[in-house]
């Protein structure tokens, strides 16, 4: 029964059926089914949580199901990487109208079990909640075992440490303005129309902003080896980088030949998990030149951004991109935080409150 809606199956047989496209995660000595889930883990649990709406936050004429659940689980497991941590699970909630189609809810959780699988094997989905709401509204709180680590903050960086990034950067950027310029019907309203078009022509880029892949098994490896400070970039390189800035009182100067150098020609293709680009030109597509400002303005590629002493061994994976500076950050002198090879820069990217969603970032 494909067609069945929500609101004609009921609660019970809707999350049957949801359920049932669940794996569960490797350390979960009870699952989804009881009041709570339990979870074994060996050192310290960092939390975080995350909300996407349908509007503001994604379209579904641009998203498959399968896609809205990967990109759910991959913006999480990105911010559990960014500590340092291993992510152990996710819970779950949704909020939809009675209308919709059981099955959107379906392909949400398969996106969701195989972005776990894919980037964060052993992490799974251990419990949540649906509900009721205008529009589609979808809560994820991910967990993540620091196996006795310390956790690597943002308030760590020191002058003198390599800046360095790992994963796509400035591809989701493009896509989302993509498809804000080529999806789109005559009123301005999301059109799945030309959405086959463009993941043909640009697949790079609708990939990036539609299913996420960020390297979740670096965030463990970068601290690993010794990472002072590092963060999920997920509003934008420059945004994100001010953050770490203003949080370990130093600079960031990022310099625009090595960002062009790591990520300026990115190859078509098989993307690798995030971990590496795919060859220039493979299968038979045209590599994709990523203009300096979609790598500094633009937001959801959701790398990882780490800073590293001088001299460190980087992880495979991790480019370097720049250098921390000294700088008076705390005192609020007002000084710009983040440059570009020595020019002050205007940051700017994305910002709930301040970004019109109609527009192309």
């Amino acid at each position: 029964m494909p067609g069945v809606t929500v609101g004609e199956l009921g609660e019970p047989g809707v999350l049957a059926r949801v359920l049932a496209q669940l794996s569960g995660a490797r350390g979960a000595l009870i699952g989804p089914g009881d009041d709570c889930a339990v979870l074994r883990h060996t050192g310290d649990v960092v939390v975080t949580t995350d909300t996407m709406i349908e509007g503001p936050d994604f379209r579904l004429p641009w998203h498959d199901g399968f896609e809205l659940g990967w990109k759910l689980a991959a913006t999480n497991l990105s911010d559990v990487a960014a500590m340092g941590a291993r992510p152990t699970a996710l819970t779950v909630a949704l909020a939809v109208p009675r209308e919709t189609p059981v099955m959107l809810l379906e392909r949400i959780a398969e996106g969701l079990d195989a972005a776990c699988r894919a980037l964060a094997p052993g992490c799974g989905v251990v419990g949540g909640d649906l509900g009721r709401a205008p529009v589609v509204v979808a809560a994820v709180t991910a967990l993540g075992d620091l196996e006795g680590r310390p956790p690597v903050v943002r308030s760590g960086a020191r002058a003198g440490d390599v800046v360095a990034y790992a994963g796509d950067l400035g591809l989701a950027g493009l896509g989302l303005s993509l498809l804000f310029s080529e999806a789109v019907d005559a009123e301005g309203n999301a059109s799945a129309h030309e959405v086959p078009r463009l993941r043909a022509s640009h697949p790079d880029a609708i990939a990036a902003q539609l299913a996420p892949a960020p390297p979740i098994p670096l965030g463990v490896e970068a601290a690993e080896a010794g990472a002072t400070a590092m963060m999920d970039v997920s509003d934008s390189l420059s945004i994100d980088a001010e953050r770490l800035a203003r949080a370990s009182g130093v600079r960031v100067d990022f310099s625009a030949e090595l960002l062009v150098s790591g990520f300026g020609r990115r190859g078509s293709g098989v993307r690798g998990g995030g971990l590496e680009p795919a060859e220039p030109g493979a299968q038979g597509q045209p590599a994709v030149e990523v203009p300096i400002d979609a790598m500094l303005f633009g937001g959801e590629d959701h790398g990882l951004l780490a800073t590293f002493p001088a001299g460190a061994a980087l992880p495979d994976g991790f480019r370097p991109i720049g250098a921390v500076l000294a700088g008076e950050a705390a005192s609020g002198t007002g000084e710009a935080l983040v440059a570009l090879d020595g020019a002050p820069l205007t940051v700017r990217g994305w910002d709930p409150y301040t970004v019109q969603v109609s527009g192309a970032v």
